[in-house]
């Protein structure tokens, strides 16, 4: 399995996915063709035509999977990528077009996948650590399961100075937390997951991630760190979180 799954697809002062440019090269390496995911936005052609143009110095072809029969895409596809948005409508437009079921079936034979923000969320067991409002409501919360832990894409650390009066972040996945028993690892802007086989590495800005557990203290990971360990973690598929 070879998975790319990326904090943000955006970095102030730089073009779409520039900033994840070093890991993009070498995922992307030999893939002609790839096929993009555009539901967590309104404007799916809008949304295709800048990620074509992306990657379009990579020498790969992007069609949209809102322009054909999405499994029939797949089919002739090297990767597909899944872009951020609301993650909320993005799954709900998963079940709608079966693309839940095609998209496990073509990873497990090889497709490769990249996601961010939502499509990184949607890769998790489930899409309950997303940052989200839900503006639909999908058939179950339950997601593709590439991995078998939580992701939090954009994770913010508290800001002592901030008169904001809410949750913070950290608290906001504490609380995940105290009904489920399953890792969630905070993902830090500009940083990215980078899994292929059972080989897992936190990439990405020198900001690192953060990695919450049941009944630890939350702790910081560096990137460049060797993330294996989460992938050998039980009970992670979709719809198995262990509720206390």
């Amino acid at each position: 399995m070879r998975l790319l799954l990326l904090s943000n697809s955006a970095a102030p002062g730089q073009g779409f996915l520039e900033h994840a440019a070093s890991a993009l090269g070498p995922f992307l390496d030999g893939v002609r063709r790839l096929v993009f995911v555009p539901f967590a936005l309104a404007d799916h052609d809008g949304y295709t035509a800048v990620v074509a143009g992306a990657l379009a110095p990579y020498g790969v072809e992007v069609t949209g999977a809102h322009r054909g029969r999405p499994e029939d895409l797949l089919d002739s596809a090297g990767a597909v990528f899944v872009g951020g948005g609301n993650t909320f409508r993005l799954l709900r437009e998963l079940y709608a077009r079966d693309l839940v079921r095609s998209l496990r079936e073509r990873i497990a034979d090889g497709l490769r996948y990249a996601g961010s923000s939502a499509g990184t969320n949607v890769a998790c067991p489930t899409i309950r650590t997303t940052n989200d409002m839900p503006i639909v409501r999908p058939p179950t919360f339950d997601a593709l399961g590439l991995v078998p832990f939580q992701l939090n894409p954009h994770y913010l650390d508290p800001d002592p100075a901030s008169t904001h009066m809410g949750e913070t972040r950290e608290e906001r996945l504490l609380q995940f937390l105290e009904e489920d028993d399953v890792p969630v690892l905070g993902l830090r802007e500009g940083t990215w997951l980078e899994r292929d086989g059972d080989r897992l590495a936190l990439g990405g800005a020198a900001a690192g991630a953060r990695l919450f557990r049941r009944g630890r203290a939350p702790a910081e990971v560096p990137t460049g760190a060797d993330l294996g360990e989460l992938l050998r973690e039980p009970g992670g598929g979709p719809g198995r979180a262990t509720a206390r």
